[in-house]
């Protein structure tokens, strides 16, 4: 199976990333967001090679404000909601904030799952690598929830995804990055229930899957995207 096979495979309707951040933004656009009356947040696994969809959104929306953990899983609460919306602008008395959330794998030149090549390193690693690490150790000890003050945001990312494993089942890592995708749609949805103010403020969603290809091509599956304008919610297609 190749790369191309396998991406289908798992991920219909993937887009290259650029594709992906230009269609969003010209989508966002005919709903009122720029770049000029928007703050966008993003969250993304700590990984480096998730750095260019950091990079995209920052070139498109301006600085954006970072709210990543590992495996892109959403940590840091209510306090970072409320610092981001804070520095919003204020154009015509509203402001516009922008949420981005990715799950990421790699997938190497043969289709193999969770494959990817970084610079300067001969050997092959894997991506997402703290999903890889859950992946084993669920194998090896089963599911863990204790709290470790030493490794708080995987004994974080060990508690938050032990509410999407089905009882007496030891998912792989397609399952486990499609578990912390939710996990990222559901928290950043719970944090703007919580935080954003619909009579001063519009909002948007994007979410999906990074996916990191073989000589570093980088693809983005879309999932939920939406936007509220006056306390009106619609979905966002691109």
């Amino acid at each position: 199976m190749s790369f191309g096979e396998a991406l289908q495979a798992q991920y219909p309707h993937a887009l290259e990333l650029a594709e992906f951040v230009s269609r969003s933004y010209h989508a966002l656009g005919l709903l009122g967001f720029n770049a000029d009356n928007t703050i966008a947040s993003i969250s993304v696994c700590r990984d480096e090679i998730t750095r260019p969809a950091v990079d995209l959104v920052n070139q498109t929306w301006g600085e954006a404000f970072n709210l990543s953990s590992l495996a892109g899983l959403f940590f840091c609460g209510k306090t970072a909601f409320h610092a981001a919306e804070h520095h919003a602008p204020v154009v015509g008395g509203r402001e516009r904030y922008l949420f981005v959330g990715f799950a990421h794998i790699g997938i190497g030149p043969g289709g193999e799952i969770g494959l990817v090549r970084r610079p300067g390193r001969a050997e092959v690693s894997g991506a997402c690598g703290a999903l890889i690490g859950f992946e084993k150790e669920l194998q090896r000890e089963g599911l863990k929830t204790d709290l470790d003050d030493d490794d708080l945001e995987f004994s974080l990312l060990r508690r938050r995804l032990a509410k999407k494993i089905p009882a007496n089942s030891t998912p792989g890592l397609i399952d486990l990055v499609r578990y912390s995708y939710e996990a990222i749609v559901e928290d950043l949805e719970r944090m703007i229930e919580l935080t954003v103010p619909p009579d001063r403020a519009d909002c948007a969603l994007l979410t999906g899957i990074q996916i990191h290809g073989p000589q570093h091509a980088e693809y983005l599956w879309p999932g939920k995207m939406w936007a509220r304008c006056g306390g009106v919610e619609q979905p966002v297609s691109i």
